[in-house]
This record gives C-alpha cells, structure tokens and sequence, in this order.
C-alpha cells in the first residue's frame, strides 16, 4: 500500500518574495491543467466521468465524448479525486473526506449536474476509509468500508432513483485488512482481497455471494505470494475474475473462473511485470499494462489466438487506459521529457484537453545500472543540458514502498534540473517493477536495505565526476520521506541536506497513530506490531538515529495526514532542535500530499530556497 497520494489544503506560512510575472517555467508546470483517463458508463459509452484540474485544484466532471462537453460536478478545497459512474450512466459517485483526511462518505449526483446539485450520500453507512465502491447494472452497490474501531466490513446496497431501497446488508466483517475487490458484471459474485492469515503485504482471495456473503471460492498462492482480484468479465453471468499473481517470481495475469475453478495464464513473452490488466468489452481480449526498466508499456492479448501485440507507445510510461467497446482504447502517456496527455488509439491523437496551457518539456532520463549487494540496481538520471558535472543533485527517493520511479513527467524533478540540479532517482530494493524477489528483499532490514543501494549509485556516479559529493540533497515524500530522515541518521557524512515531506520520522508514534489498513502493512512488514517486535522497529525508526543527524532537515507535514501523522514528525523535530540540530517543520491543513497547484508551489518554493540558502552557508558555488 502506498502511503503517497492524497490531497491536503493549504496553510501558508512564510510570505511569497518572487511576485514577478509571468512566473518561471517551473511554477508554469505545476499551474498547467491535468486530466485522467475518463471512465465511461458501461450501457451509455458516451457519457463518463473524468477528474481534471479547474483552478490549479482537480475536481469530478461528466464528459461526453461525442461533443467533447465537460461539465464540472465537484468543487471542493482540497480537491477531488476519487470518482466512478455507474453502468447507466446517470450517476457520477465520488468520496467526499475532510481536509484529505481520506475518512467520509460516498456522494452521488446526476451526469451533467453542477457543484453541489442533489449531491447525496445514498448508503445510509456511516463514515469511514474507503474499502472499495462497485456498482451493478441492477442498482445494487457493494462498498467497503474500514475503521480502528471494527475493522473492514462490506455491505451490499440496493439504490433506487433516490435513495437506499432497503438496508444495508452486511456480506464481510473482519478484523483483519481487506477490501471489496471486485463484482460479477450482473452484481451477484463479489471477490474479497483480504488478510486473514496475517499478510497484507501478501494477499489471498475469497468469491462470496454478493447477496448473503455465503462463500464460493477461496484462492491462497502460500508464503511470500499474493494475489490481487482486478475485474470479472464484463458479460452478464461470466465469472471469469482477472487476476494478479506472482507464482513466478513476476507479477503475471491469469482469468481464474471462481465457479467452476478453470485457471488460464495469460502468456506474455516479454520481460517486465505485470502492473494492471482490464476486459474488453467484448470479453475475448485483455488490456495488459506491463512494467520494464521503468517504463510502462501496453499489450492485447487475444484469448482466442493466445497472441499479444503492442498497444499505444513504445517508449515513455502509460499511466492508466481503458478499452472501449470498439476496441479502442484512451491511455495516459508521458516521458520525462514529454508532458502528460490522454490520447486515443484511433487516431494517436489527444482525446480530452485540460483547461490552460500545455507545461513546458523538460530533460530526458539516462539510464543507470550499477553493480549492487543485491543485484544490480537500476536508477534514472536527470542532468541539466550543457552544464558539464559534477552536477549538484537532489538524489530523489520514491514512496511506497512498493513502488518505483518511472520515465514519467514530474514538475517537482523538472523544476530542479531547471535550478542546475542533477535528479537521481533509483529503484532501490523494494521497488516493484524488479519482481517479488527484489520488492521483498527488504524484508529483516527495512530501511536499511534501501538506503544500502541508494548508497551505491551516488557513489558509482560521485566516483566517476556526473555527481558533487559536497552538494547532495536527499529527499522524498512518505516513505521517500522516511527513507531520507534514516538516511541522514545512519549515512551523515554522506548527505548536505534532507528534505523529508509527510514522512515516517518516530516509528512507534506512527503506528499508534496511523490508519488500521497500514497497520497491518507494517505488522507483515516487520514481522508484528511495535509491543511485539519493538528491537525491529527501533532499528527501523529515524528517530533511533537522530543523535548522529548532522545535515540540515525539512520537514513538511500535513494537519490531517492519516497515513504519516503529524504527532510523530513533531517529536522528531523537537528531538532534532533539542540536540543542537538544524529544522525546520512546515505544517498545513490537510491530509497525506497536495493534488492543489498553488500548494505545490509553495511548498516547491520553501524547498527551493532552503536549498539554497543552506548550500550557501556551507559555501557551495
């Protein structure tokens, strides 16, 4: 589970001292208009729902394709990003939290309806972190729901024209993570992702009835390997599920019939794993997304020939794509030179527009591999154009941890190479897109293993002059961000500065304090809660080191951040000011990331300046 991606508003402090205009090139990208891949209502293809940015915030809208209408529905302060339309098309629904606190309710409202017409919450549940939302074509809802107080429970909905038609029935209760996965195309078949054996870094499967919640199916792949429930085959009465699994050592799809047990892998014969897949409307094809190197690239795979060809681009990284009942399909691309845009198959042209100007390109990647004690570690590297090295760099650590970094536009890391800086970002153990084997080589040396092979590369590329050992900033958000605090503790003489942003800074403190859905994370993680392991979690935590922290440090945290709470990245910054340490924390509304332009901004600005003006004091040119 990523800890990385939800929005928080703004709280300024600290006063804005370049007001000149037109603003660099930098804030121009952070300004620029976003948009999704829309989601298009299963019996009406011409209507959909899209999130794309309005006034630097990205907000719900329903789109017609035939006319290109866009209609915004949502305008929220912080944002919205969670959205859906029901298969008639007639409803867009999306998760309406607090401040980004990620903790609320379900609202729906009418295709083509403005902000805060009859936006309604239908499922008479109370709040809760959302557990997955799945709608049939007969009405019926299925939503998951989790909370510290009970766990994860999944209650079945029937919604009429206005509201709930009868009670809520509960199909799934459990005290350990889980989710409503996926639902049978006529909504009578439910997969749960779950972690009753005590893994939910490792999930198993169990098919219930969507009615009753009496089993159908259970699905287990052991120790060390999960299986992930994506969608069932979009044809009324098919209980065919795609799924994810890694019998292999690499993510790999399959359709698995729940009912009658019939298992097909999907052969693929490309290296890379398997990040995502999606039906055909049709039901004899699949939309395979395949991780490679960093890159992320689309395939068909035709169930009747056994035969997959290339979809969309061969370069860059597709972020997110859907097929269409014509056998089209919308996707996502961009390159680290290359701006997002969401573009269609057909024509290879751009499908739906965000509002405002297109960001300005940026510099390209280089590919690294440097010998590792683990293997060999694959990191990217952006270097300012015609500026020989060694280069200042901001060497950038991913969240996740379960994830990795890809060929893909950031005007975050844009906006440093703007600055003069190299950006160096590595694919540490951990990171997926390497298979299981290297995403779980941290398990028994977590954090340590991580900051062991970003070690490595710096010093492959300080050694060969592309780096300035004496202007190395290490810096990431969530566990980036943690990674960058244990880093200045267990690596000092190796890093000038950190930026940490929403991290994991007191270990234990966070736990108490975090989501039920990352408790079990870290309890699969670390092999148990901090009362059970504590000596595990003390080497683990920044905190442990922070006598040995020597590098100035900022901090950022949000106010609402459910995920990397603020209590615990304020004792870590009490405990660095007390030592004699440099900090300083900067705090705002809202919960765990900002999806709100002038927010991002701002904070890119605080990081900007502390940057330089620490670099100054120790005399970097």
């Amino acid at each position: 589970m990523s800890r990385l991606s939800r929005p928080r508003r703004p709280r300024m402090r600290g006063a804005r001292t370049d007001l000149g205009w037109p603003p660099p090139v930098w804030e121009q990208r952070f300004r620029a208009g976003e948009v999704d891949v829309p989601e298009w209502a299963r019996d009406d293809p011409d209507r959909a729902c899209v999130v794309a940015t309005v006034d630097g915030r990205p907000q719900v809208h329903s789109w017609q394709p035939s006319t290109g209408r866009l209609v915004t529905a949502t305008d929220r302060p912080a944002g919205t990003l969670d959205a859906l339309i029901d298969p008639s098309g007639r409803w867009l629904w999306w998760f309406d939290d607090t401040d980004g606190d990620e903790y609320g309710t379900w609202r729906r409202q009418p295709f083509g309806s403005p902000p805060g017409w009859r936006a309604e919450d239908p499922l008479g549940l109370a709040p809760a972190y959302s557990a997955g939302l799945h709608l049939a074509r007969d009405g019926t809802a299925v939503v998951g729901r989790s909370d510290p107080a009970y766990g994860t429970t999944i209650h079945q909905v029937f919604l009429g024209p206005i509201a709930a038609t009868s009670a809520p029935v509960l199909i799934y209760a459990g005290r350990h993570d889980a989710e409503a996965s996926a639902l049978s195309d006529d909504g009578n078949v439910l997969a749960v992702g779950h972690a009753e054996h005590g893994d939910a870094r490792h999930p198993a499967l169990r098919v219930v009835a969507a009615d009753t919640g009496a089993p159908l199916a259970e699905l287990a792949d052991g120790p060390g390997r999960g299986l992930w429930a994506l969608e069932f085959a979009p044809l009324a009465g098919d209980t065919r599920l795609l799924v994810l699994h890694e019998r292999t050592g690499m993510a790999r799809a399959a359709v698995w019939d729940v009912l009658s047990g019939a298992w097909r892998e999907l052969a693929l014969d490309v290296d890379g794993e398997v990040a995502d897949a999606v039906w055909y409307p049709s039901g004899d094809a699949v939309l395979l997304a395949v991780d490679h190197r960093a890159r992320t690239r689309l395939y068909r795979h035709d169930l009747r020939t056994g035969h997959s060809a290339v979809v969309g681009p061969a370069d860059g990284t597709v972020d997110g794509a859907t097929a269409r009942p014509d056998g089209e399909v919308w996707y996502s691309w961009s390159s680290a030179a290359e701006p997002p845009s969401v573009r269609t198959t057909r024509t290879g042209e751009v499908l739906v527009a965000p509002v405002g100007p297109r960001p300005r390109p940026s510099a390209p990647v280089r590919d690294v591999h440097v010998p590792g004690p683990a293997g060999t570690i694959h990191a990217l590297l952006r270097a300012p154009a015609g500026a020989d090295g060694p280069h200042p760099v901001l060497v950038d650590v991913h969240g996740g941890p379960a994830d990795h970094r890809t060929d893909s536009f950031s005007p975050a890391l844009a906006a440093w190479v703007d600055h003069g800086f190299a950006v160096l970002s590595v694919n540490f153990r951990g990171s997926t897109g390497y298979g299981s084997r290297w995403r779980d080589a941290i398990e028994g040396q977590v954090g340590l293993a991580e900051l062991e092979d970003v070690a490595a590369v710096h010093e492959h590329l300080v050694t060969d002059g592309t780096l300035d050992p004496d202007r190395s900033v290490l810096a990431g958000a969530s566990w980036g961000g943690y990674l960058t605090l244990l880093g200045l503790g267990t690596q000092p003489d190796r890093w000038a500065l950190g930026l940490a942003d929403v991290p994991v800074a007191d270990y234990r403190a966070a736990y108490e304090d975090e989501t039920a859905q990352l408790q079990a994370f870290d309890r699969a993680l670390f092999g148990g809660s901090p009362d059970e392991v504590p000596e595990v979690y003390e080497a683990a935590s920044p905190i442990t080191y922070v006598d040995a922290v020597r590098a100035p440090v900022l901090l950022l945290a949000g106010l609402n951040d459910p995920r990397c709470p603020l209590r615990q990245v304020q004792r870590y910054a009490d405990a660095l000011h007390e030592r004699g340490g440099t900090v300083e924390l900067y705090q705002y509304g809202g919960g765990h990331g900002s999806h709100v332009a002038e927010e991002r901004v701002r904070q890119m600005r605080l990081q900007l300046d502390f940057v330089r003006r620490h670099l100054q004091e120790r005399g970097a040119p």
